[in-house]
């Protein structure tokens, strides 16, 4: 099968509600006040729940406490607040188990939102332009996972044996097995949703950083945030096998071993308070 044939066969990729529709529409219109969106995120109280939730959270607000919609909105950013309008679509695909990759129910939707903390954090140290696009990124970076998953599952042990005879990365075993690699599959994804084409080049190169052309540095982003939650041992799956850490993508980010130890601190102090999570 094509890449191509796999996504249009697709039918596990949420069609948005008309609210988020809504919610997205007016996120991306300049001449939008925070009222605007708080009028159409109230038609959902699960959105609602979540968008307070993380707006009150010690990672936005501290000790401040906010209690509207337009508030946590004006806190949060249109960025923020469009990624977890996102999450809250994309979140009940990614909490599904996943076979394939030795995933338990859950696993996989809670580490894309430590990578996503992890690529702010790093973005920020960085001095990166938008940490909020790292943010999203890093959440929606396995996507293709959960398309992949059946495929992978079918082919199992192949991939293993594989990994375990050539000593290769699962990603490149995936590529040779299947034809296509999970970024690739997330990458088509998120066309598909008409988002942004550096979130495009982020999911698809996030394991092959230097094969992007126009936006290495929030590639890079993400390719170390995956690399460091896999060293702080969160939920690893059997894709973690023969992962390979380019080092390079560090020194492009002008950043060295003592600022990835510090984010990595920083993280988990993050990651430890449960009410983060969406």
């Amino acid at each position: 099968m094509t890449l191509e044939a796999l996504i249009e066969k697709v039918d596990d990729i949420p069609a948005f509600p008309q609210t988020v529709i809504n919610i997205m529409a007016l996120l991306k219109e300049p001449r939008s006040a925070a009222v605007d969106i708080e009028r159409e995120v109230m038609k959902d109280q699960g959105l609602t729940t979540k968008l307070l939730k993380m707006a009150n959270s010690a990672f936005y607000s501290g000790r401040r406490q906010i209690k509207t919609v337009a508030d946590a909105t004006v806190l949060l950013g249109f960025d923020t607040v469009q990624t977890l309008v996102l999450a809250s679509t994309v979140g009940k695909v990614m909490e599904k188990e996943l076979k394939g990759y030795s995933y338990e129910r859950n696993a996989l939707w809670r580490q894309s939102q430590i990578s996503a903390i992890m690529a702010r954090t790093i973005a920020k140290k960085a001095k990166y332009a938008n940490p909020d696009i790292a943010y999203t990124a890093g959440l929606l970076k396995d996507v293709g996972k959960v398309i992949l998953d059946e495929y992978v599952h079918e082919s199992y042990q192949e991939i293993l044996t594989k990994i375990s005879n050539e000593v290769m990365p699962y990603v490149a075993a995936e590529e040779e097995i299947l034809g296509f690699n999970h970024g690739q599959v997330g990458a088509r994804i998120v066309e598909k949703w008409n988002l942004a084409s550096e979130l495009v080049d982020a999911i698809e190169f996030h394991h092959k950083p230097f094969q992007s052309i126009d936006n290495i540095e929030l590639v890079s982003i993400v390719h170390i945030s995956d690399g460091l939650v896999m060293m702080m041992g969160i939920h690893e799956g059997i894709d973690t096998l023969g992962h390979e850490f380019f080092t390079d993508a560090v020194k492009i980010l002008n950043l060295d071993e003592a600022d990835l130890n510090q984010i990595m601190k920083d993280v988990e102090k993050i990651v430890s308070e449960e009410q983060i999570f969406i």
